[in-house]
């Protein structure tokens, strides 16, 4: 696919790359998965971008607006940071 242009998709997945708290969501998730100790702050923009890319089965951002199954599983990785996220606010709401 190459020349495809980015659109919405593609744009919000640069932002997401872009976002700190998606790179420690993704320094945590790591840590779980691996069960090894990821230290926070180890995921770059470019390592986020990799993850996405990889994960949807995608050689560019781009192709996130042209390709439904991998804008299906972007969402979902999105969806479940947002979940993350969510949680983190809340414990950190939480009396102590």
């Amino acid at each position: 696919m190459d020349n495809v242009k980015g659109g919405h998709l593609a744009r919000s997945a640069a932002m997401l790359c872009q976002e700190p708290a998606f790179r420690l969501y993704l320094d945590r998730a790591q840590s779980v998965k691996g069960n090894v100790n990821i230290p926070n702050g180890t995921h770059t923009e470019e390592d986020a971008r990799d993850l996405i890319t990889t994960a949807c089965q995608i050689s560019s951002r781009a192709e996130l607006d042209h390709n439904v199954r991998a804008a299906t599983k972007f969402r979902q990785i999105k969806a479940h940071f947002q979940r993350w996220k969510s949680r983190q606010g809340r414990r950190e709401a939480e009396p102590q």
